[in-house]
């Protein structure tokens, strides 16, 4: 079946359509990982994107639930250059292309990925349309231009939980809260390793009903990012500064740098991958992480706050990646805290626990 990309500087892209007909319209964005689909899709950050996967071939270790990141898949559609034919791997328990018919997502194939991942890195991110019944540039352009200007007031309430829910330990020494802007489960199971108990809270939970729970820690998860919702979470959040530990985790650590007054900056294309490496500046050690953003902190606008402290540095841009104050009891990650393997944890939780326990 014939599809066709169309972005809103009016380049296309023609391909063709894998397990679904119809359209899927959103922010075109690029992820360069060679593995990890699956989480990128099931990632609640990429609510209603267009995600283009760098890597040629796509779904030769199939899929299975253990790997899902959320209940469902969140983005809108999937660009990619070629499906592969057969998948090998001991714990995959279906095919991708099993998993994108089940989950009714619209993807398109045999696209040159290169082409126009050049091409996005040159003009920055933009809006876009998949569709596999239409092709006439004026009436996509129309599409995609109402899309722009008709986008939804908040997608938090769709994304975060309805009510309080309980996990992890229900006698743990240490009980965290965390406010769920789209949580991952990948860092659920480090809270969980680590022995905490959670409370998983609505986006929108007051600060009053937070210290009710008198949790240790609060943890402002990742999410996407300009959303309108966002707005509540930060005027929340500044009642609950100083007043407990509170890690912020990529748009937590947004809503963070706003809380306290400074700004945010817009890059051309956002960092998205596997591969982004930062420093700390007061010992020169380096790492590697996950990320998934297109916003960052403004570094002049958080170095003229009192008691705040930049801890690390994107080495490819400069961009703020860590930031803390032992004073206002915060610790700040841009980046997502992945698991450095099996059943280990993250060091920045571990830094927050050790927060925590100085209180």
């Amino acid at each position: 079946m014939k599809a066709i990309l169309m972005l809103e500087d009016k380049r296309s892209f023609q391909g063709e359509a894998l397990g679904v007909s119809g359209e899927a319209i959103g922010e075109v964005i690029l992820n360069t990982a060679v593995v990890g689909y699956q989480e990128m899709l099931t990632d609640p950050a990429n609510t209603g994107k267009i995600l283009v996967l760098t890597y040629p071939l796509i779904g030769n270790y199939g899929v299975s639930p253990k790997f899902n990141e959320s209940k469902q898949v969140w983005a809108s559609g999937l660009v990619i250059k070629e499906q592969s034919r057969i998948y090998s791997n001991w714990q995959a328990k279906a095919s991708f292309a099993d998993f994108i018919k089940d989950k009714n997502l619209l993807t398109i194939s045999e696209v040159d990925t290169r082409t126009l991942a050049v091409h996005l890195r040159q003009k920055g991110e933009m809006p876009g349309i998949i569709s596999t019944q239409c092709f006439e540039t004026k009436e996509l352009l129309s599409k995609i231009e109402s899309f722009r200007k008709n986008k939804p007031e908040s997608l938090l309430p769709e994304i975060s939980v309805t009510k309080p829910k309980k996990l992890g330990k229900e006698k743990a020494k240490l009980r965290i809260a965390i406010l769920d802007l789209g949580i991952t489960n990948s860092i659920i199971r480090q809270l969980e390793t680590l022995g905490c108990s959670i409370w998983l809270l609505p986006y929108n939970t007051s600060p009053q009903e937070i210290l009710r729970l008198k949790p240790g820690g609060l943890i402002i998860s990742n999410g996407p990012e300009e959303d309108r919702g966002l707005k509540e979470v930060v005027n929340n959040v500044k009642a609950l500064i100083n007043k407990l530990p509170i890690l912020g985790i990529s748009t937590g650590h947004q809503v963070l740098a706003l809380t306290l007054g400074a700004k945010l900056n817009k890059m051309k294309l956002g960092h998205r991958g596997v591969n982004y490496p930062i420093q700390n500046p007061a010992s020169y050690k380096g790492e590697i992480t996950v990320q998934n953003h297109i916003f960052t902190v403004d570094a002049d606008s958080l170095s003229k706050i009192k008691e705040v402290k930049i801890t690390a540095f994107n080495l490819n841009d400069r961009s703020v990646e860590e930031m803390e104050s032992r004073k206002l009891k915060f610790i700040g990650a841009q980046y997502y805290p992945a698991s450095p393997g099996f059943n280990e944890v993250n060091n920045i939780f571990k830094k927050f626990l050790h927060l925590i326990k100085k209180e």
